[in-house]
Parts: structure tokens; sequence; C-alpha cells
């Protein structure tokens, strides 16, 4: 497709620039594009309110929406994340690991930028300031490609982006968006390999594993959080209710908000009416297994599918579970691998859950919610991953590098 080539080919051309630049360059157009968003607020507000009316004459549910809208308190929270990028330090040519070998060769490691980065998304326009600003930081060219949901909200950021870049005499195409929210222009950018070097979706399971079995790009899956919490016999209630509550309800479309309680069968009686009521009152959805139902019947009966599901909405399933024991092996066969807690008392079982459950972020007496790149102090972030390869967690700038080796020599030939 010449149109995904165009902006490929200039990506790629971009990128050679932008690698080139001090961090002091990087952090001073930084600093312009967090203060061009908030002197922009209002013109990008605008366009998020056709974005926002048009979504919901569409029936989309509330969850979407809030993911969706803007306000002026979350533009400036967007020109906040640039900003803390600036006090970060840039890992782009940082040398690590260097050694003299017996041959005499000095052998170490260099952080380098990826190169083009681009990144498919659904309706989050935060999430467009967020990849400028890493990709920016780590030298990255990026392509952005979001959903037609936000598109009048996206292609407001990214102008404003532009116009700083374009002012401060840098090569504008540094960012790209791409205009065409088509299926077949998501697909062929999938496969636009001689010029993209990292592909990143975020968004719903659909989208995750579209890109995945599609692409030809490099990719690094993010995003799908069916994230656990489990309350050991030992916890307090108090501590459970208010952690389950606001991991819960403080912002339930997003991917590190909870979808699953499990309690031990030995404080259900008690605990399991407490949290019920107490998600009950912010309007959740209440769905159990059989012990659950038998101790609260009201709740809808759970299904298998049901414990596989991100609902990124106000529904929570809730099972009994005998132990520790089955708690690690239900999220071990049903996690997606993002965000899991255990709420205890005991220091035993609380080094076991940290041991044995398998995810990206896991947690002690705490709220899933902080898996974040802000909330862990790495400044913004571009995703949360939750494959094993290259980058795990919140990605922050340096997961947006690779490494280079760099040799020096005094005149070694290899005998």
């Amino acid at each position: 497709m010449d149109y995904l080539n165009r902006i490929g080919m200039k990506a790629k051309t971009a990128s050679k620039e932008l690698a080139q630049l001090s961090g002091a360059q990087k952090n001073e157009i930084l600093a312009l594009a967090a203060e061009a968003l908030l002197s922009n607020t209002d013109s990008i507000l605008n366009e998020n309110g056709i974005d926002y009316k048009n979504a919901q004459e569409a029936g989309v549910k509330a969850s979407f929406l809030d993911r969706l809208k803007l306000s002026a308190e979350r533009i400036e929270d967007m020109a906040n994340g640039l900003t803390s990028l600036t006090l970060l330090g840039d890992p782009v040519g940082d040398a690590e690991k260097f050694k003299t070998l017996d041959n005499g060769l000095m052998v170490g490691k260099q952080r380098v930028p990826l190169g083009v980065v681009a990144l498919i998304y659904e309706a989050r326009p935060n999430v467009t300031s967020d990849a400028f600003g890493i990709c920016f930081k780590t030298g990255n060219a990026v392509i952005l490609r979001g959903g037609k949901e936000a598109f009048h909200s996206n292609l407001a950021i990214v102008s404003v982006f532009r116009s700083v870049l374009k002012n401060c005499g840098y090569d504008e195409n540094m960012i790209q968006m791409v205009e065409d929210t088509s299926r077949e222009t998501a697909e062929a950018l999938m496969k636009l390999n001689k010029y993209i070097d990292v592909l990143i979706p975020r968004g719903g399971a659909a989208l995750i594993n579209s890109v995945k079995e599609n692409s030809s790009v490099p990719v690094i899956e993010t995003g799908v959080g069916n994230c656990h919490i489990y309350v050991d016999d030992s916890a307090s209630f108090d501590m459970a209710r208010e952690i389950i509550v606001n991991a819960k309800t403080q912002r339930p479309g997003v991917c590190n908000a909870l979808e699953k309680v499990l309690i031990h069968k030995d404080i259900a009686e008690e605990f399991l009416p407490i949290i019920c009521d107490a998600l009950k009152e912010k309007g959740v959805q209440l769905r159990g297994d059989f012990e659950a139902k038998s101790i609260c019947p009201d709740m809808v009966t759970a299904t298998e599918e049901d414990w596989f599901t991100e609902y990124l909405d106000l529904i929570i399933a809730i099972k009994i579970v005998n132990d520790i024991g089955e708690a690690i092996e239900h999220i071990g066969t049903y996690s997606s691998g993002h965000s899991e807690a255990i709420i205890t008392n005991n220091y035993a079982n609380s080094r076991r859950f940290l041991a044995e459950v398998d995810s990206a972020a896991v947690y002690v007496n705490a709220s899933t919610r902080f898996t974040d790149g802000a909330q862990f102090g790495l400044g913004a972030e571009i995703g949360i991953s939750t494959q094993k390869l290259h980058a795990r967690g919140p990605m922050g700038l340096e997961e947006m590098t690779s490494v280079k080796y760099i040799i020096y020599g005094s005149g070694q030939v290899r005998p």
C-alpha cells in the first residue's frame, strides 16, 4: 500500500535524525510539547467532544466512554507525563558490562533506539501522548494507528506534537498518524517490516490476538488484564475490602483493574457478604461459583468463560478456594499474566504467592491498579507487556531500547 510505504519511509528517515539528538535536545522538545498540550487544551477538548458524541450515539458502554473521554485534568496529566520524562535519565548511549578479554579486546554493550515503533491501539487518546513521549525520549520514530472512535482526538494531539517539532527545526515525521482507520490498513501496517522495527498493540484481546496472528513485524504483546486478588484466611477484612473496591471500581475500564476475587473457604461465610455489599454499593454486577452463590444467592452463576474474561466493566467473578495452593493453581490456569495480588498477614503465604505466581506484576497487600509506568516511577509508559521476551510489565524508557555490542581492539585478529 503506497500510503503506508510513504509513512514508513518518512519514519525511517526521521528515526535516523532522532537517534542523533542529545538528551538535552530531546528534553527541550518534551518540555515544549507539554506546554503545547496545555495551551491547546480547548481545541483538543473540542475534537474529543466530537469523538465522545459519536461514541455515545453509537451506544458504546460506559467503560469505553471513560477511556475515550478527555478533560482538562486528563490533558494536564498527559503534559505532566511528558515533563516527568525530562527528569529521567536518557538510556540511549549508556554503556554496560564492559570487560577485557584475555586477548585484550574490550567488549561491552551500548543502549540504542529500536528505530521505528508502530502502535495500534483503541480508544485511549492519552496513549497518543505517552507513546510520543516514551518513543521520542528513547530516540524512536513512532507511527500511530488509533481506533476510529478517537480519530479527532488523536489527530489533534499528534498535530500539536508535529507543530512543536517543525517549529524547532526537526523532522515532524518523528511522529506520524495513520489517518485511514480501516481494518485493511491496520493489517497492511502489520506487514510493513521493511520500515517498522517493533509493533505494539494496545487494546482488548481481539485486537492483540489479531496483531499476534497477522504481523510479520516483531510484536511486543501488551494489555489484556484478567487480574486476580486472593484473600487469604489471615487477611484483614478492612484492608481486603478497601483494596478490592479500589482495584475494581476506581477505573474499571483499564487493564490493571481487578476482574476476579478468590476467597479462602475458612473466611468465606464472614467476608463474602462484606465484599459483596461493598461492591454492590458501587454498582458492580457479581458472578460466583456454586460455593459463593450458596452464601450470596443473588449472584449470577459464573461460567467457565467468565474465569477467562477481561470484563473492563463493573462486573466481577468470585470463587471460593480451599487454600493458597488452589488459588495459585486457578490463577495459573486463567490469568492473562498481567497483575495479581494476595491479601494476607501470613509472611510464608506472601512469599509463596510471590514465588509461584507467574505474572508481570505480583502484589502483597496492595491494589492491582498500581501496575502503571508512572506509578512505578518510570515516567509515562507505552504499554504493559504480558510476555517474557525483551520487556515485561510497564514499558518505560529502557524497555524501548535495544543494545549493540561495542568492541575496542588494538589490532587483534582471530587465530
